[in-house]
């Protein structure tokens, strides 16, 4: 009996809560069900983030339901912690450099060093930090580094002013035309 209460009914209890909060969809009236339905009331400014979770903003017993920071984009998908758009955007525009490590849940790609064939001599790397799930102009942040090549040692080097602002500027682009589609407005 003790270890009934001491260790099988906190796992069921832990269970059950985290079934709760897992996101079984429940049609209500004005909420929506469809990432298209969540884009077009986003756009209209009518869309209630805090409805769509039984538990409202804050989750169950106030720990949050990762609706602030982490959650979905409000996209209707809950398969990434991030906005949706910028996340794919970002995947598509850094699609030509080698991915290390691709975080959904934490909004964070890692990207490995690439050399072009027209500089072999000279490499890059890209951090890039997806900082919130609203499709903003600075949802985005990116690192650029860079080294070169010399006596047959890969050295750090200055990245040229604006590379990191230009990449940024590509990956919002990109996740407004997602977005667009989506909408149906391209």
């Amino acid at each position: 009996m003790k270890l009934y209460f001491r260790i099988i009914f906190p796992l069921v209890a832990g269970v059950l809560l985290v079934a709760c909060e897992s996101g079984i969809a429940v049609k209500k009236e004005g909420v929506p069900t469809s990432q298209k339905q969540v884009a077009k009331q986003q756009q209209a400014g009518k869309y209630d983030e805090s409805r769509s979770s039984v538990f409202g903003e804050d989750g169950a017993l106030g720990f949050g339901s990762g609706k602030k920071e982490g959650g979905n984009a409000g996209d209707g998908s809950s398969g990434i912690g991030v906005n949706s758009f910028l996340w794919r955007a970002t995947l598509d525009t850094i699609s030509f450099m080698p991915i290390t490590t691709a975080d959904a849940f934490g909004g964070v790609i890692l990207t490995d060093w690439q050399a072009s064939r027209e500089a072999p001599n000279e490499r890059f790397k890209l951090n890039v930090y997806i900082l919130g799930r609203q499709l903003r102009a600075d949802g985005v942040r990116v690192s650029v580094f860079r080294q070169v090549l010399q006596n047959q040692v890969w050295r750090d080097a200055e990245v040229p002013k604006g590379t990191a602002v230009k990449i940024e500027n590509a990956v919002l682009l990109r996740a407004r035309q997602l977005r667009n589609q989506v909408l149906g407005n391209e």
